[in-house]
């Protein structure tokens, strides 16, 4: 497979994801999964996968969807991960090995925007998956157009992406206690690739629908993320997502790297549980599920 991802688009989500987060995703893969694990069991079912079938798991990070999928399919089904990021691909091609899945699991460096899919393993696949890898595109319909000719004709493609910032709480906590300390970055200019640039359901039909989805269903997903104790989720959270964006640009001393860390923790401890089950914050995202035109 290639090991470069397509230059033309997405510049700032590849060199992003491509180095040093990317590798500090890869290193907190567990507590990652465990998190997102309820996304992935609604995702898997809505898709119904079905044996022999091949799937295309888009923005497949460490490869937690991308094996499960595996699992499904079958040995006469084929699993293939593609992302922009080298070191989540690493640790998604080691977990298919260590699973045995390694016959029917493939990873590819690429940009599912750009990548030209029949010049690459043969078109025509099944189904297409995503949890929370494909807010980020700079231009979604393109990527949408192009993971559509991917799919055979009614191929199915379904993921997850968030609902509003305001029914994710979760997300803003940490940033916040770092804010204490740490310069805001720049404000994010209107309809720009992020974690919440799918959230409006009507928004996210009409992209699916000029890309060549014309039956779209969208439902929600609403159930309590929970994370790890909070030491453990106070030091996660400063080491991928928006805070460690900005650490890595404003490269703080020592001292006030761990004032961050103190402040990330005030703002988490709001969803520690008392009976001592670790954090459980409130938590909203949709399922979408469309089909490509027969």
């Amino acid at each position: 497979m290639p090991d470069t991802p397509t230059p033309q688009a997405n510049a700032r989500m590849r060199q992003y994801w491509d180095e040093e987060a990317g590798t500090n995703w890869a290193a907190q893969q567990e507590l990652l999964d465990a998190q997102l694990g309820p996304v992935n069991e609604a995702l898997l079912a809505r898709a119904a996968l079905r044996p022999g079938e091949r799937v295309l798991d888009v923005g497949c990070g460490c490869g937690a969807t991308t094996l499960a999928a595996a699992e499904r399919v079958g040995a006469a089904g084929r699993a293939l991960g593609i992302d922009l990021s080298g070191p989540m691909l690493r640790r998604a091609a080691e977990r298919a090995a260590a699973a045995g899945l390694g016959a029917r699991v493939e990873t590819l460096h690429a940009d599912a925007q750009t990548y030209d899919f029949a010049s690459g393993p043969a078109g025509g696949w099944d189904a297409s998956l995503s949890r929370f890898g494909v807010m980020f595109f700079d231009d979604p319909v393109a990527a949408f157009a192009n993971l559509a000719r991917a799919l055979r004709p009614e191929g199915r493609f379904v993921f997850a992406c968030w609902q509003e910032r305001e029914r994710n709480p979760w997300i803003d906590a940490a940033a916040r206690g770092a804010l204490r300390h740490l310069e805001p970055p720049p404000p994010p200019e209107a309809g720009a690739p992020g974690p919440f640039s799918l959230a409006d359901p009507s928004h996210t039909r009409s992209l699916l629908e000029r890309a060549g989805f014309p039956e779209v269903a969208i439902d929600a997903f609403e159930e309590p993320i929970r994370m790890a104790d909070l030491e453990t989720a106070s030091r996660l959270w400063v080491e991928v997502g928006p805070v460690a964006s900005m650490v890595r640009e404003q490269q703080p001393s020592v001292d006030l790297l761990e004032a961050v860390r103190r402040s990330v923790r005030d703002e988490l401890s709001r969803f520690d549980r008392a009976d001592g089950s670790g954090l459980v914050a409130p938590a909203a995202a949709w399922i979408v599920a469309a089909q490509r035109a027969g």
